[in-house]
């Protein structure tokens, strides 16, 4: 894929924002309307989290195809870019202040689409801030990355289909793979499992993940307590609510699903409901000019974000040909995304799990017994610092949220760790003069009656 930076002064009509399935779909469509379009993400590869990782002759052919559209298209990919900030102008437009090669580069667009993705959702334990615990969906990361699990020993706990993937794929690399601990019920998954018929694709690739794993124990109604090691994680209890019993390993996998990001969505003033942001049936979010696709709406997969991102694309440029059969495409994807939900929801028992001296944010070395229960974030942020490290909250904002039922509002620039000099360069002399100073002030929200584009 040719690479052409813009100017700095550079206006596009469409400023598509990540570049995983619903950016990729996103970008393409509206580039192929004529529009000009330009596709940012902090990662040099177009993909995503699903697809970044391997180079194109390694995808499948569906990915290699969608790449491959989105070189015809015309949109402008600006890789290696992470936005630090998102403002309206009076001007009706925006302006966004990025970073690349530690340079500020500032953008103005007619419209954003948002397409950020998701995070993993990691819950607190005892001993889960030792060495060799990490993600699921690290894992994943790291093996394509060249990291090397052979003759390791792996547990593997938490929730969502996640778990099987990356075990098939830690088993196919060499490790031996313990036992994946389901927290959903038994019931639940027999339940989910039985309904795969309706989409034979996914019944397909849970069979062959399972049949992967000869030897390698699954066990619903079960859920890490703790960790234990010296230098690394030695071992880990495990429970069904009824009994405990250790599991010795070198690696321990965790995650409980995906959380969507948010911060762009709200740093730019958009409607955030239950941790989705809002939009329409075209994608449009609560602030005219801003659309959103993908994960940050709501976990509902790759399929179901190409289909939003082509929604949100078309939308953006007022390119209304064969939505009708996006739209019905996409309500089949979000059926199949709600019967997830409901199969993986976390049981109230995680709660209970976090001792007075577990970690709860490590950035800022916050224990679970500094914080109350009736605490806003905020307050826990003004009390005890949780929240004010490096990650800004994207990995114990969630799980306060999971252990106190209380989401945390902390968004704020930059959007992205930045050097001085960007701020300086983009967030001070770039700042739009007719701003007045307003430099996040929302647009309008949701217009009564729209029924097109």
């Amino acid at each position: 894929m040719s690479e052409r930076v813009p100017e700095l002064s550079h206006a596009f009509d469409v400023a598509v924002i990540g570049a995983g399935p619903a950016g990729i779909a996103a970008a393409t469509r509206a580039a192929e309307a004529g529009r000009s379009t330009v596709l940012l993400d902090a990662s040099p590869r177009p993909g995503g989290q699903i697809w970044r990782h391997r180079t194109r002759a390694e995808l499948p052919a569906p990915a290699r195809r969608r790449l491959e559209r989105l070189d015809r298209s015309g949109a402008v990919p600006l890789l290696g870019a992470a936005v630090v900030d998102a403002r309206a102008d009076r001007a009706g437009g925006f302006v966004l202040s990025l970073e690349r090669d530690a340079e500020g580069i500032s953008l103005r667009a007619g419209r954003i689409i948002l397409a950020t993705g998701a995070r993993e959702l990691f819950l607190p334990f005892p001993g889960w801030t030792l060495p060799n615990m990490i993600g699921v969906g690290g894992a994943q990361a790291l093996l394509r990355s060249g990291a090397s699990f052979s003759g390791k020993r792996v547990v593997i706990a938490g929730s969502g289909p996640l778990l099987l993937a990356v075990a098939a794929t830690l088993r196919a690399h060499g490790a031996t793979v313990a036992v994946i601990a389901e927290q959903a019920s038994k019931r639940a998954l027999l339940r989910f499992h039985a309904g795969l018929w309706r989409t034979p694709g996914r019944l397909a690739r849970a069979l062959a993940y399972r049949a992967a794993l000869p030897g390698t124990r699954f066990v619903p109604d079960a859920w890490v307590v703790r960790a234990d090691g010296d230098d690394a994680v030695r071992e880990v209890t495990l429970t069904d609510g009824r009994r405990s019993w250790i599991e010795r390993c070198d690696v321990l996998c965790t995650g409980f699903g995906l959380v969507p990001n948010t911060e762009l969505a709200e740093l730019l003033g958009c409607d955030v409901d239950d941790g989705r942001v809002r939009v329409d049936p075209w994608q449009r979010t609560t602030v005219d000019g801003v659309f959103c696709a993908g994960e940050p709406t709501g976990i509902a997969g790759a399929t179901a974000s190409l289909v939003e991102g082509e929604i949100a694309g078309a939308a953006a440029v007022l390119d209304t040909s064969g939505l009708d059969r996006l739209f019905a495409f996409r309500r089949r994807e979000h059926e199949f995304a709600r019967r997830l939900e409901s199969t993986f929801a976390l049981r109230p028992e995680l709660r209970e799990v976090p001792e007075q001296d577990t970690i709860l944010c490590r950035c800022e070395d916050v224990a679970f017994s500094a914080l109350e229960p009736g605490w806003s974030f905020r307050q826990a942020m003004l009390y005890t610092r949780i929240g004010m490290g490096p990650c800004q909250g994207r990995i114990c904002g969630p799980a306060y949220r999971h252990l106190f039922g209380r989401a945390p509002r902390a968004v704020r620039v930059p959007a992205s760790p930045a050097s001085v000099g960007t701020l300086a360069s983009t967030l001070t002399p770039q700042q739009d003069p007719d701003d007045g100073g307003a430099a996040h002030a929302s647009r309008p929200g949701p217009r009564d009656g729209d029924t097109a584009p």
